[in-house]
C-alpha cells in the first residue's frame, strides 16, 4: 500500500474511509468490475496488456489520489484479469486504475476508469467536468464509483407488453423537460420525466424510448455555433464512456447515489403508470475516439482486443463514423456487452434496449460482414434477456445496409428505414409509391416474412431524433445546419421532405392548412399500420427543428420541447391521442401474423382504389383502400370491419365503400380532409349519410369503421 502521502491529513482521511477490519487480499478474478462483497470490495479488471497495475483510491471527486494499492503480477492475476480484495471499504467511494504498460502514453502509469464501473463522478453537472488538476497530470475528468444496489423495488416487474401492442415515445431525458416552460421543478432530470408520467398516460404510449443514459462528456464537443458564438455540446449523447454508468447530469441529485436511485425510482413510476423503458444503447463506438483521441479505459487497458485497429497503418477502422469502432465480436467484447445488458435488465429494471448503428456487431475483427455473429445471437437467445425488447438500427456509417436482412434469430425487431422513406416518398407525391405503402401499411412483408418474421418485427417511424422533425417534414425542402459550424456539410442531404411552395414557417392560411392536413396524413398512416409504430418527443404537438435536421450538438430551444405548443397545437395532440387509442381498441390494427385468413368467405384483410376490388398498382396510381373484415372470433381478436381510404391525388375523388351486412353502417372515424373537427373520440364516430360510397378530398385520408345501425 502506498499513501498518496505520509503527512497525518491524509492518514486521518484514510481511516476515516475504512473500518476495523481493514486488509487487502487476493481477490477473485470473477465477477469483473468492482462488487459489494461481505465486509469490503472485490476488484476485478481485465489488461492483457498492463505491467503493472495499480488500485488507486479517492475519498471525493475533486481531490488529489488518497491511497494507492499495487497488484503483485504473480498474486494478484488470473490469466488477464487483475483482481484484489480490499476488505473495510464501503460503498460510494471513488476509484481508478493505474496502468503501467509498454504504450507510450502509459509507461508511466495513466489513471483509467473501470470500463464496468456502475456509476462515475465528475460530471454531476451538465457543461462542467471535473478539472483535471496541475499535481496529477495523469489525472482523468471521471473516477469510477462503487454502487450500492440497495433499493425498494417493492412490487415492480417487466411489464412485458407484447410486441404488437407496443407503441414507442423517443426522448431526450434533457430535452424532454428542459424548455423553462416545461413546468417542472426538477428540469432536465430523470425526476422531470416523472412529473411528466401524466401527460405520457393521457397521451396513450406504451414504452419511452431514452436517447442515450449512459456517461459520456457533453463538453467534447471542440465547435462554437458561428451565429452566435455559443459553445456547442455533444447533446446526444451518442458518445459512451461507460456501458453501465449513468449520465449524473440526467439526475436532479447532485451524486453518483443520488443518480442511480433517481433512475430506479423513473423505471418505478413509469412501470406503476403501465409504461415500458427501452435504452437506446451505443456499443457500436465509444468516446475515445481515433488514434488521436482520448483515453479514458479500453485503449489503455487492451487497445487491439477491445477495438477495430489496424497495425500496419496504426489506425483505428471507423465503421461507425466517430473515430474507433468496437470489436463486438471478440469474447472478451461479447462477455463486457452481455454483462452490460444484463445490468440494465435486472438492477435497472428496464425492458428493452434498441442498438444504435447495430449493424456493426454483425461485423467481424477485420471489418468483415459475419454471417451468424456471435455477439447477436448471444443477445437474443441469452436467458436473461429473453423477454427484452431488442431492436437494431439496422446500418452502419460505412454503407452496410441491413433492413430486412439483419441477423434476428426470430427475435430482433428493426428500425424500418424503409417504411420511414416510402411513406414520405408518398406524401410528397411521387408517382409510382401505392404498392409500397401497401407492404408498408401491412407490416412490410417483403422485408420480414420471407424469414420468419412478423409484422411486429417492423418498427415503424416517419421521423426520430435524427433528421427532421414531423412538422419540419412539410416545412423545409432542405437542412439549414449552419448553426451546427460545420458550414452545413453535415446532415442528411436527401430529406424526401416537402415545403410546398414557401421553405420555412407561411402566413398563408392555405399552405398551413394543407401542410396540417398533411402532418394528419403522416399520423393516420404511422398508427394505423401493421408493425410498432414510433415517434418522437413532441411530434404530437408540433415539435419544430427550424429546419436543423442533425441537431446533435444543440442543447437550446433547437432540441428543448417547448410545452406551449401543447396549446398552440391541440388539435394535433387530440389527432395523436385518440389514433392511438382506436389502435389499442381494434386488433385488426395489431395483427400477429402476416397470413392473412378468409371471414365468412371474405379475405380478413384486402386491397382497393378507389373503385371497390380494382387494387391500382401503376406508376400513375395516387389512390388506395384497405378493408378489414369483421370477425367474432376467437374473442381476444374479434373487431368491426375499418375501411382506410386513401386520396395522395390532386384532386377530390370518391370511394366505393364495401357492402356491409347485418344492418351495419360505416361511420367515419378520421378525414383528414376536415380542419376543424378531423378525428373522432371511439365510440363517437358519425354515421355516413350516403352507405356505399365516401368522397375525399385532394390529399386526405379517411377512416371507416363498421357498427349496428342505430334504431335497428
Amino acid at each position: 500500500m502506498r499513501m498518496k502521502s505520509e503527512n497525518s491529513s491524509y492518514r486521518e482521511q484514510f481511516l476515516n474511509m475504512v473500518d476495523s477490519d481493514f486488509s487487502i487480499t487476493r481477490g477473485h478474478p470473477l465477477p469483473i468490475g468492482a462488487t459489494v462483497v461481505r465486509n469490503g470490495i472485490n476488484f476485478s479488471v481485465i489488461s492483457e496488456s498492463a505491467k503493472n497495475l495499480t488500485i488507486v483510491i479517492f475519498d471525493a471527486c475533486n481531490t488529489e489520489p488518497l491511497v494507492e494499492f499495487p497488484l503483485d503480477p504473480q498474486l494478484n492475476r488470473t490469466g488477464n484479469i487483475w483482481h484484489a480484495h480490499i476488505s473495510g471499504l464501503d460503498p460510494w467511494i471513488h476509484y481508478a486504475y493505474r496502468v503501467f504498460a509498454d504504450d507510450p502514453y502509459l509507461k508511466d502509469g495513466r489513471l483509467l476508469i473501470d470500463p464496468y464501473a456502475r456509476a462515475t463522478c465528475g460530471g454531476e453537472r451538465w457543461g462542467h467536468p471535473l478539472t483535471v488538476t496541475e499535481k496529477e497530470e495523469k489525472r482523468i475528468f471521471r473516477l469510477s464509483t462503487i454502487v450500492d444496489d440497495n433499493f425498494d423495488w417493492e412490487q415492480d416487474r417487466p411489464l412485458n407488453t407484447p410486441l404488437q401492442d407496443t407503441i414507442i415515445y423517443e426522448m431526450h431525458v434533457r430535452g424532454f423537460t428542459n424548455h423553462p416552460r416545461s413546468g417542472v421543478k426538477h428540469p432536465g432530470t430523470f425526476a422531470g420525466i416523472i412529473e411528466k408520467i401524466p401527460y405520457l398516460k393521457k397521451l396513450g404510449i406504451t414504452a419511452v424510448e431514452l436517447m442515450p443514459v449512459t456517461d459520456f462528456d457533453e463538453t467534447g464537443n471542440p465547435r462554437f455555433n458561428p451565429l452566435t458564438g455559443e459553445k456547442l455540446f455533444n447533446y446526444w449523447g451518442y458518445d459512451p464512456i461507460n456501458f453501465f454508468a449513468l449520465k449524473n447530469a440526467y439526475a436532479a441529485a447532485d451524486s453518483p447515489e443520488g443518480a442511480v436511485k433517481e433512475f430506479k425510482t423513473m423505471v418505478k413510476a413509469l412501470h406503476e403508470a403501465g409504461i415500458e423503458v427501452i435504452l437506446d444503447m451505443v456499443y457500436n463506438h465509444t468516446a475515445e475516439g481515433n488514434e488521436h483521441g482520448p483515453i479514458y479505459n479500453l485503449k489503455g487497458l487492451d487497445r487491439d482486443t477491445y477495438y477495430l485497429y489496424d497495425k500496419k497503418k496504426r489506425h483505428y477502422l471507423n465503421y461507425s463514423g466517430c473515430g474507433n469502432t468496437v470489436n463486438c465480436n471478440h469474447p472478451t467484447v461479447r462477455t463486457m456487452i452481455l454483462d452490460s445488458l444484463r445490468y440494465w435488465v435486472t438492477e435497472m429494471h428496464v425492458d428493452g434496449f434498441r442498438f444504435d448503428l447495430a449493424s456493426i456487431l454483425s461485423r467481424g475483427a477485420n471489418g468483415e460482414v459475419l454471417s451468424d455473429p456471435p455477439i447477436l445471437e448471444r443477445i437474443a437467445l441469452d436467458p436473461v434477456l429473453a423477454r427484452a425488447k431488442i431492436i437494431a438500427e439496422a446500418w452502419d456509417a460505412a454503407g452496410l445496409y441491413q433492413v430486412g436482412s439483419f441477423p434476428h434469430w426470430k427475435r430482433w425487431m428493426e428500425w424500418n428505414g424503409q417504411f420511414r422513406d416510402d411513406i414520405r416518398r408518398f406524401i410528397r407525391g411521387d408517382s409510382g409509391m401505392v404498392a409500397a405503402l401497401a407492404r408498408r401499411l401491412s407490416g412490410s412483408a417483403d422485408l420480414y416474412q420471407d424469414d420468419g418474421r412478423e409484422p411486429y418485427h417492423s418498427v415503424n417511424f416517419v421521423s426520430c431524433h435524427d433528421g427532421f422533425p414531423l412538422a419540419d417534414l412539410v416545412m423545409y425542402n432542405e437542412k439549414h445546419n449552419f448553426a451546427n459550424g460545420e458550414n452545413n456539410r453535415d446532415g442528411e442531404n436527401h430529406n424526401l421532405s416537402f415545403n410546398y411552395g414557401v421553405e420555412g414557417p407561411a402566413d398563408d392560411p392555405a399552405l398551413q392548412e394543407l401542410r396540417e392536413r398533411q402532418v394528419r396524413n403522416f399520423a393516420v398512416l404511422l398508427l394505423l399500420s401493421q408493425g410498432v409504430p414510433m415517434f418522437h418527443m413532441g411530434d404530437e404537438f408540433g415539435r419544430t427543428q427550424h429546419g436543423n435536421n442533425n441537431a446533435y450538438c444543440q442543447d437550446n430551444e433547437i432540441s428543448w420541447l417547448d410545452w406551449k405548443l401543447l396549446s398552440t397545437h391541440k388539435k394535433r395532440f387530440l389527432l395523436f391521442q385518440r389514433l392511438i387509442a382506436f389502435r389499442k381498441a381494434h386488433p385488426h390494427l395489431r395483427r400477429k401474423r402476416f397470413e392473412v385468413h378468409t371471414v365468412q368467405g371474405r379475405p380478413a384483410m384486402s386491397w382497393h382504389s378507389h373503385k371497390l376490388l380494382q387494387p391500382d398498382w401503376s406508376p400513375e396510381a395516387r389512390t388506395l383502400g384497405l378493408w378489414y373484415v369483421a370477425r367474432d372470433y376467437p374473442p381476444d381478436e374479434a373487431d368491426d370491419d375499418i375501411y382506410l381510404a386513401i386520396n395522395g391525388s390532386h384532386k377530390e375523388i370518391t370511394f366505393e365503400l364495401p357492402q356491409l351486412h347485418d344492418n351495419k353502417q360505416w361511420l367515419c372515424f378520421v378525414d383528414t380532409g376536415q380542419a376543424n373537427d378531423p378525428v373522432r373520440p371511439p365510440g363517437r364516430e358519425l354515421p355516413l349519410q350516403v352507405g356505399d360510397r365516401y368522397t375525399l378530398r385532394e390529399r386526405s385520408i379517411v377512416v371507416l369503421i363498421s357498427r349496428q345501425a342505430r334504431g335497428k
